[in-house]
């Protein structure tokens, strides 16, 4: 049987969508072993109940097993996905609560802000000893990650072990494309994309049908459309981007410092909290919906990313999927070190990310002021410097224009004191 791994089972979510998607493909029925982990007894139960019931509604046959020791978890795995959120619901509140205390108002904070930052301290460390195990216990396994912050992570694994197999998948690629091509009244299958950039803030280079620009197109659907970060980061720079105009705002300066900006372009401040309030009431309707013995198979939605690559490497049956992989060339003008949101081709062989040459240079400067970010936070774990814990605050461009250096100093050091049990001991002091 093919051995798929599930690490971090707290959105309850993304495990019944991408087994969803894997149960109900009949060429899979009888040949998956299916194995959870979570330090959390409580949601590893849940996962372990809500897996089972996945299975038996759809008829697949797979073997299904908790497994709250990480390395039996591992042992002999072909695939691990990994959707790791260190300290949960409370970490994220902290990483809101306080900064709020300062003046500094956030959207998500997940993936760059001082939320972004404080969230990729806590997540590097377990993923690079993720890393360290699989190369030891399961060394030909493919790490596929569901986690932000995913250019952190990824860069970090790379870095700190020189794991090969790693790939990011986020659905906001996917999201993007349907959302233009829903715009301009098409069909996905009917257009040329190519998107490309860093997680969270990738850039839509060729959007296109009959070998014509649909770009006028979109313009023109767009007209009366005045109050969207998003539409307003397009029109300026030239290219759509992929994420939310809620996480937009947060990768420039010009937007969440000023309240009439926020107000203007209906910038949502704090959304991930709701958000991650609907989560946990996801998590308990689950548990409701086991008891009561409810269906929970999802049988109709797009695929989720992470389960269209293991399908094509399961099934051997190639396909396209966006993923986040270290920059082997794949975008000429951006580090070699940064882990890069690029299409590749899936099949049984494996992910082979595609090159996607240079990008259009004020492109280029919206992806490096993110990665000063990204690699100063990765740089403070692996260094085990915390020094760059206060830099990477410094640079970021939403912290940096709206707080002074002794607010952004202190308010590090007070997330640190937060955090301090969720930290390398370096970075704790």
């Amino acid at each position: 049987m093919r051995r798929i791994v599930f690490i971090g089972l707290g959105d309850v979510e993304i495990v019944r969508r991408v087994l969803s998607d894997l149960l109900l493909n009949p060429a899979l029925h009888g040949t998956l072993e299916i194995r959870l982990h979570d330090s959390d007894p409580g949601l590893l139960a849940t996962a372990e109940a809500l897996a089972g019931s996945l299975d038996a509604e759809a008829g697949a046959g797979s073997r299904v097993s908790a497994c709250p020791d990480l390395r039996r978890a591992l042992d002999g795995a072909e695939f691990v996905v990994a959707n790791i959120d260190v300290g949960g619901f409370e970490a994220t509140l902290k990483d809101f609560e306080i900064p709020h205390r300062y003046g500094l108002r956030q959207t998500i904070g997940d993936t760059i802000g001082i939320g972004g930052i404080f969230r990729g301290l806590r997540s590097i460390p377990v993923f690079v000893e993720l890393a360290r195990e699989m190369a030891r216990l399961c060394p030909d396994a493919w790490l596929l990650s569901c986690s932000d912050p995913m250019a952190m992570t990824g860069m970090a694994v790379r870095l700190g072990t020189g794991f090969p197999r790693f790939a990011g998948m986020c659905h906001a690629v996917c999201d993007t494309h349907i959302y233009l091509a829903d715009m301009v009244g098409r069909a996905v299958s009917e257009i040329d994309f190519l998107t490309a950039g860093l997680n969270h803030q990738s850039f839509v280079l060729r959007f296109e049908a009959e070998g014509r620009d649909l770009y006028p197109e979109l313009e023109a659907a767009l007209a009366d459309d005045l109050s969207h970060v998003r539409v307003e980061i397009y029109r300026t720079f030239g290219f759509f981007p992929t994420q939310s105009s809620e996480h937009a705002a947060e990768y420039v300066p010009w937007i969440m410092r000023h309240s009439g900006e926020t107000a203007r372009l209906g910038v949502q401040v704090e959304e991930y909290l709701r958000r991650s309030g609907q989560n946990l009431h996801r998590y308990e309707e689950t548990r409701r919906a086991l008891a009561s013995g409810r269906s929970l198979l999802i049988r109709w939605q797009h695929q989720e990313p992470v389960a269209a690559a293991l399908q094509a490497m399961l099934t051997g049956e190639r396909g396209e999927v966006y993923v986040n992989v270290p920059n082997t060339g794949l975008i000429a003008n951006l580090p070699p070190e940064a882990c890069v949101e690029v299409p590749a081709d899936v099949d049984a062989a494996g992910i082979h990310p595609r090159e996607v040459g240079e990008l259009p240079i004020q492109l280029v400067a919206l992806n490096r002021t993110f990665l000063n970010v990204v690699e100063l936070t990765v740089r403070a774990v692996l260094d085990e410097d915390p020094r760059h814990v206060l830099h990477a605050a410094l640079v970021d461009p939403n912290t940096a224009a709206t707080l002074p250096l002794p607010a952004i100093q202190a308010l590090c050091g007070e997330l640190i004191a937060a955090h301090r049990h969720l930290l390398p001991e370096a970075l704790a002091r």
